[in-house]
């Protein structure tokens, strides 16, 4: 790909804008590129680049889902609870957590497959009614964490060591899981046909069921995904943290569509990419974690984010417009020729 085709792709700027707020980090405190500082935000974009990898691939597919934190909270939740001691192993609560997040997403799948009702409504509702089966009739409260996730939690890649202030940080596990799901969502959307039906379903539904894809298949395959994804990353959550904290991912959907968005994946569907997802959860992670050492209130971090998906909205909203405005142009171009 040459410098001229690059500049024009949003991950392009996104890449720009994170550099230079690293540099002005650094020169406003000289401790951004420290050791520590470095793991601590890696380990703070684990669990939502995680999320950021199933969003990204339903709003390719032309919807948004917006129960996922619900979806991992009630499946984590379930598996830390009721089946708290029954195993060492950390596998079973794995796997539990991912059938229960699966379930739930087939139902919101369904719906918006069957009854093609608006995907944002569809999962506003059904968030309400997980987390109502949590705190009503799960009672969820602080639990402790049982013993196979906690000695998973507990494993560490590595210790990073700030020689200026003794402060130390740990890089959980996690990362690992985060890298290979990252690997395995990149090789899905760009290897597969499965991942063409995917853009193509969120390019164009009508078009994609004359050129022979399945769009109900497609759906519920993307819904079901992006629950499975939910139930396994509650469980990174609760070992990461060493307890069952059942509230701590109520509202993480706004930042992970906004980082989606802000990293060029579109809103309409059928355009965006791991990359871009990527580098807009970085930059959304960047930004919370370093308002600190700019001498800014952490308060302040909801009305940056506020602004991101406001500015990324409106941006791929008016890329969208140029996309059909093109297109419109091409279209009459070939009937003054015939």
């Amino acid at each position: 790909m040459n410098f001229k085709r690059l500049t024009k792709r949003t991950e392009f700027y996104i890449g720009v804008i994170i550099l230079a707020f690293c540099l002005l980090v650094q020169v406003r405190s000289g401790q951004f590129f420290t050791g520590n500082n470095i793991v601590d935000l890696l380990r703070s974009m684990t669990i939502p680049m995680m999320f950021c990898v199933g969003e990204m691939m339903v709003l390719i597919s032309g919807g948004v889902d917006c129960s996922f934190p619900a979806i991992a909270s009630l499946s984590m939740y379930f598996v830390c609870t009721k089946m708290d001691g029954m195993f060492d192993n950390p596998l079973p609560y794995f796997l539990v957590a991912m059938l229960l997040g699966l379930c739930m997403g087939a139902i919101n799948g369904f719906i918006v497959a069957r009854f093609k009702f608006p995907a944002m409504i569809v999962t506003l509702g059904t968030s309400s009614l997980f987390l109502g089966i949590m705190q009503g009739v799960l009672g969820s409260s602080e639990y402790p964490l049982t013993s196979g996730l906690y000695s998973l939690g507990s494993t560490k890649l590595l210790t990073a060591v700030n020689a200026k202030s003794g402060l130390t940080s740990d890089l959980p596990v996690h990362f690992a899981f985060m890298i290979i799901l990252v690997v395995l969502a990149w090789l899905l959307m760009n290897k597969t046909m499965l991942g063409r039906a995917i853009y193509a379903v969120g390019g164009d539904e009508v078009a994609a069921a004359r050129a022979g894809f399945h769009v109900f298949g497609t759906r519920m395959f993307i819904f079901c995904l992006s629950g499975a994804l939910a139930g396994f990353i509650g469980v990174c959550r609760s070992s990461m943290l060493l307890t069952v904290s059942p509230n701590n991912m109520i509202g993480m959907e706004m930042d992970v569509i906004a980082a989606c968005v802000l990293g060029g994946v579109s809103l309409v569907g059928g355009r965006g990419g791991i990359v871009g997802a990527i580098l807009g959860t970085a930059l959304m992670t960047i930004v919370s974690n370093s308002l600190i050492l700019l001498g800014v209130s952490t308060q302040w971090s909801r009305v940056f984010t506020g602004l991101i998906i406001i500015i990324g909205t409106a941006v791929s909203a008016i890329q969208e417009q140029q996309r059909k405005k093109k297109l419109f142009v091409t279209i009459s171009d070939k009937a003054e020729v015939k």
